[in-house]
């Protein structure tokens, strides 16, 4: 090994092995965001959902959100009926917390009907 020290090795290896422990973090979270988005998304299609009260289509998403884990409260989903269909908007942050390090994650999955 005559290219590299040792150190630069063992540095290289480190920093892998900390951006490996935030992607083991972070993507459960953005994955089951990317869930509740396609469900939202789903919700305002079908001919159920355009029917269905603001309280009975927030239940669904809340539901769905505590299914998923994710600190969705009935004041983050903002659902609008009109002349065009439903439109649905969900605003939520979640707070990860890992040794010397606290980010809030903010998402607002949301999709209307056309």
């Amino acid at each position: 090994m005559n290219g590299l020290p040792r150190w630069r090795i063992a540095v290289a290896i480190l920093i892998l092995a900390i951006l490996g422990f935030f992607a083991v973090l972070f993507s459960p979270i953005y994955f089951h965001n990317l869930q509740l988005q396609n469900f939202v998304a789903g919700l305002t299609q079908t001919a159920a959902g355009q029917t269905q009260s603001d309280d009975a289509v927030r239940a669904q998403v809340l539901d769905k959100a505590r299914q998923l884990n994710l600190p969705v409260t009935a004041d983050n989903v903002h659902v609008y009926h009109s002349q065009n269909g439903l439109r649905i908007d969900v605003r939520y942050v979640v707070r990860v917390s890992a040794p010397g390090y606290t980010v809030d994650l903010h998402f607002y999955p949301g999709a209307g009907s056309r």
